[in-house]
């Protein structure tokens, strides 16, 4: 697997919406710029989607692929990894909430990606990073516009 990356913002929301901003899918082809659809595909016993499916544009990866979600019970993390991909042969990641002394949410975001095609160590860092600060920024914008 992978190196994996890791980036955190701070959102002025209380960490249930942010993470009901995370979990809702449907929404995300609205703010998510890289999203173009999202299909939830199975939903666990908590309600929560188990399996999405999502169609992604962000410039040097394309792809549209499947991934697996797991929702701490506490509402404070939730990880995935890949089940199906055309351009990705991995991916695992988490957002994890922890509150901010101002009443916010600090959000820590790691992400490990393995594309199919090999790709030099440094360019893959490097969108992943990208990837990762515009989910981030966009994540932020969505939830505190939401208020």
């Amino acid at each position: 697997m992978a190196d994996e990356s890791t980036q955190s913002i701070e959102v002025d929301a209380p960490p249930e919406r942010v993470m009901a901003v995370i979990a809702d899918f449907a929404s995300y082809p609205e703010w998510a710029k890289q999203v173009r659809e999202t299909e939830v595909l199975v939903t666990g016993d908590e309600g929560r989607p188990k399996q999405v499916r999502l169609t992604l544009d962000a410039g040097p990866i394309k792809d549209v692929y499947t991934l697996e979600y797991d929702w701490a019970a506490d509402g404070r993390a939730v990880s995935w990894h890949l089940v199906k991909g055309q351009m990705q042969k991995a991916q695992d990641g988490r957002y994890e909430l922890t509150d901010t002394a101002s009443g916010g949410t600090k959000v820590t975001y790691t992400l490990s990606v393995e594309l199919v095609l090999p790709m030099i160590g440094l360019l893959r860092r490097k969108a992943e990073k990208m990837v990762m600060d515009t989910a981030l920024k966009e994540l932020k914008r969505r939830v505190e516009d939401l208020r």
